[in-house]
């Protein structure tokens, strides 16, 4: 055994904990309701704000009248734009005018409102109770103007302007990619066009937004306690806004229930409540109601494609061109712009398969809604629902079978250039299309669906870009660039780990899978690892948590940070054992072994006692502690998770319900650190893609105004309406993540629309109607089987 490993040899890419599913760690806490969320914060003299919303999509504010208000009984203040005089926010790409015109959104409303519910005053009271009292007696007038609410209206000759700077209602406007051979391919190939349509969502995470903040006189600082994805986004907001230095403000996350991305932009809301706080020097909270959260929060999803494609008689994709109009709604969200959406689905479009020749043009609309944040999958739900569609369609017009036309076109060498200029890392995408589709036949369902004509078989072949490094983000040209995260890592005198990072948990078992990839590093037992998120304070700098970076860019900062520390604990170990560095080893029981006499050994409590305590006996390039830090930015075009996902539905031809019978998902995301977490979120991104597809939307009467005020309006689906759904693993490791991991945040939310889509379409096709936009309504399936029905009674057939 001589010589000293590259790495200490628990190394994470395999081992007693990496692949383990070992129980959360946070489910203790949480199942006995000792987890402590926003709205659980309560302080000495704590205040409760709301704000004054809109009551019209579109309108001048013509008088603004808070004396009422006031005078209400309990109420304290009562602040408008004006009052507070801060600073707006401006996300910005650095890009030409032609091409983006940026939003300026106050943080309350001036001089005009652009959606309903968008906040004009802030009242802070001494309860919830007089808070409403305070926003009933506010006296509000509008000249209302005409709203827009569709693509329709946004880009129709003298339609009203939302902006008055963005003079045709478009704030991004973008051929991203317009290759040769686009137009030969159309003249002779085979050639599919359809336009789809996805529904406006909204992410409903369980808690709804809220802060506490408050101010410290002795530190001069504000403490905001917020349930945000990224804390330090929210610190250099809140700083500029207020026009305070960074280190005046404290932004700390407590437990969170849910983000999926809505929490992932800086809201209005904690900037004002905070700038109340501050005003008043008294803690002020604020909890977003249900009927604010679905009618003036964050939404997103409301796409149009229109697409054509072409293929050879054989089957194979030549060429491929899309127009792609995304609604934002009234503003560009900070810091990702109204980008988000168009550049997105611009850039990824070709999905899994090879594309030859490639022409798209991605715009941004600005129409009078609630602005659009990312939400789970961020158009990729959109976008391989139309490379899904196309392929379905291309097969029964070749009269090839579905999947065989997939498994002519998928990527299948590696690494993989496309025609989008994205490299794409090793994956399994023929595979796990193969393996859907054996799970399938093997079970019976094509035998079934031969016997009755109301069940649909269908398949979305995918991939997931995940752990977008800065490189990846640079190229959407955004003046604010996410991408790296830093982790740090000590070791106290107990032989505890106390480890940080920049990510956020918000239910995606981070104390559960970091705790893993830190024991494995370091070869030490997982109750002794403490993870620590969430503190502006604590944590030198992060991007949080969004786009399945966590484990990727998170996990791998942590993984080199352990590294580091393990290294450290090696060099005072052979110092104190008098041998060479490269005969010790970390042992995997929390000490450091001699390597020629296994015998010798040290724990690292009896290290850290050195370390910290008897320091004078520290080797002299040793450093009197045991703390390693470390930064990680996936280089290049980040890494590709994939999936295949098949679906059995049934429709029922007296009412047109679509029911799924089966789903099975075939997913890839790497090495796996937890299966059973990676397994549920598998099942909760499906189970919100099966919600885009059969249930959630959010729909707008001309005025602009919602439809969606409860979840009377707003269906959501129920475990009644979700199937049991299996998740079968396959595994190919990332080379460039520090655990050969992939992210897994969001494959399950971006299959399941098209993978349901083709098996309703599937069953439809005897009809002769395709449905080509989601969620598909039960009257659409209805009006399909009853023509059939009608067409088939009327020919004796």
């Amino acid at each position: 055994m001589a010589g000293k490993p590259e790495e200490p040899r628990f190394d994470g890419r395999g081992g007693r904990w990496i692949g383990a599913s070992v129980r959360r760690r946070e489910d203790p806490r949480l199942v006995t309701g000792r987890g402590r969320f926003v709205d659980d914060i309560h302080l000495h003299g704590m205040l409760h704000a709301g704000f004054v919303r809109a009551t019209v999509a579109h309108g001048k504010i013509a008088e603004l009248d808070l004396g009422a208000t006031r005078e209400v009984d309990g109420v304290v203040a009562a602040y408008s734009a004006e009052d507070l005089q801060l600073g707006d926010m401006v996300a910005l790409l650095d890009r030409p005018p032609e091409e983006f015109t940026p939003t300026t959104m106050p943080i309350l409303a001036r001089g005009k409102v652009r959606f309903v519910g968008e906040p004009i005053a802030l009242v802070i009271a001494k309860d919830p109770y007089a808070v409403e009292d305070g926003i009933e007696a506010a006296q509000v007038s509008y000249e209302v103007l005409d709203a827009v609410v569709s693509e329709e209206t946004a880009l129709a000759e003298n339609a009203p302007l939302v902006h008055e700077d963005a003079p045709s209602n478009v704030l991004l406007d973008v051929t991203s990619f317009d290759t040769p051979g686009v137009d030969e391919a159309f003249a002779e190939g085979c050639v599919i066009e359809l336009v789809t349509r996805s529904g406006r969502q909204n992410a409903l995470p369980l808690e709804t937004r809220g802060a506490v903040a408050s101010w410290d006189d002795r530190d001069e600082q504000l403490l905001v306690q917020t349930c945000s994805q990224v804390p330090h986004q929210v610190r250099t907001v809140l700083a500029r806004s207020l026009r305070i230095p960074e280190r005046s403000v404290r932004v700390v996350v407590p437990d969170m229930g849910g983000g999926f991305g809505q929490k992932c932009v800086v809201g209005r809301e904690e900037i004002a409540v905070a700038a109340a706080a501050k005003r008043l020097r008294r803690p002020v909270k604020w909890i977003e109601d249900r009927s604010e959260a679905l009618a003036s929060g964050f939404l997103a999803r409301e796409q149009r494609y229109r697409t054509r494609a072409a293929f050879t008689p054989d089957g194979e994709l030549t060429a491929l061109e899309s127009d792609i109009v995304c609604d934002m709604g009234a503003y560009s969200c900070y810091p990702f712009t109204v980008g988000i959406e168009p550049l997105m689905a611009a850039a990824e479009m070709p999905s899994v398969y090879r594309v030859p020749a490639y022409r798209v043009r991605a715009r941004a609309i600005t129409s009078n809604k609630a602005p659009t944040a990312p939400y789970r999958g961020v158009s990729r739900p959109q976008y391989v629902m139309v490379m899904e569609r196309i392929m379905d369609l291309a097969a029964r017009e070749l009269g090839l079978d579905p999947v065989e036309i997939r498994r002519r076109n998928v990527i299948t060498e590696f690494p993989y250039v496309g025609v989008n200029k994205v490299t794409y890392d090793p994956g399994s995408y023929l595979e796990s299309l193969e393996l859907g589709e054996k799970i399938l036949r093997d079970e019976g369902w094509y035998e079934l669906r031969e016997k009755n004509p109301h069940i649909g078989i269908g398949y979305s072949c995918f991939s997931e870009r995940t752990g977008y490094g800065s490189e990846a983000f640079a190229k959407r040209k955004m003046t604010v660039v996410p991408g790296f995260d830093v982790s740090e890592i000590r070791i106290d005198l107990t032989g505890s780990v106390v480890v940080t990072s920049g990510t956020i948990n918000h239910g995606q078992s981070h104390e559960t899978t970091f705790a893993q990839i830190v024991a494995e590093r370091l070869g030490v037992d997982l109750a002794k690892v403490k993870l620590r998120q969430g503190d502006t304070e604590r944590i030198s700098y992060g991007w949080g948590t969004f786009a399945s970076r966590s484990v990727t860019i998170g996990g791998s900062a942590v993984a080199t940070a352990a590294t580091r520390l393990g290294e450290q604990l090696c060099v005072i170990a052979a110092h104190l054992m008098d041998t060479r560095v490269e005969n010790v080893g970390l042992d995997g029981d929390g000490g450091v072994i001699q390597l020629d006499d296994p015998s010798r050994r040290l724990s690292f409590e009896e290290i850290a006692d050195v370390a910290y305590l008897r320091s004078h006996l520290l080797p002299k390039e040793a450093e009197p502690t045991l703390t390693a830090t470390a930064a990680f930015d996936v280089p290049g075009d980040g890494t590709f998770s994939n999936a295949t996902h098949a679906v059995v539905v049934e429709a029922d031809p007296g009412t047109g319900q679509v029911k799924i019978l089966r789903y099975a998902c075939v997913e890839d995301c790497g090495v796996v650190i937890n299966p059973k977490v990676v397994d549920g979120q598998a099942r909760g991104g499906i189970a919100q893609g099966i919600a885009g597809a059969l249930f959630e939307e959010v729909t707008y009467a001309e005025n602009g105004e919602p439809s969606a005020a409860s979840f009377i309006d707003y269906l959501v689906p129920t475990a009644a309406e979700i199937p049991d759904i299996t998740v079968d693993h396959l595994e190919t490791p990332c080379a460039f993540t520090e655990s050969g991991a992939k992210g897994a945040g969001e494959g399950g939310t971006i299959g399941a629309p098209a993978a349901v889509l083709n098996a309703v379409n599937d069953l439809l096709w005897h009809t002769g109607v395709q449905l080509e936009q989601t969620p598909i309504h039960p009257e659409a399936v209805l009006a399909a089987l009853t023509a059939a029905d009608r067409e088939k009674a009327g020919t004796g057939a």
